[in-house]
């Protein structure tokens, strides 16, 4: 996998207070990911970026809500949320990076 291809497919950390139960349970981390990214790019790209072993990737579709305006009803966009497994010896600190 190139480069351009690694920061095109993970987009941000998915913080949330499920996420963070899920990463203390099971040593998992939760991203959001480009749409277009299957279960090999989003592991050869956590693998590359943090150098960590990556176990398990699983996606998710997240359906975007349909909002109320003035105009009418209008849609958020649809995106992908992946939930990446760690070795259980790895871990990624997002405060420490950067």
């Amino acid at each position: 996998m190139n480069k351009e291809r690694i920061f095109k497919v993970l987009l941000a950390p998915h913080i949330t207070e499920k996420a963070s139960v899920v990463g203390d349970a099971g040593n998992q981390v939760v991203f959001k990911v480009a749409v277009t990214a299957t279960k090999r790019d989003v592991k050869a790209a956590v693998e590359a970026l943090f150098e960590v072993k990556v176990v398990d990737v699983r996606l998710l579709n997240v359906k975007g809500k349909t909002k109320r305006t003035k105009n009418g009803l209008g849609k958020c966009s649809d995106w992908k949320k992946a939930y990446v497994n760690l070795a259980a010896d790895q871990d990624i600190d997002f405060m420490a990076i950067g």
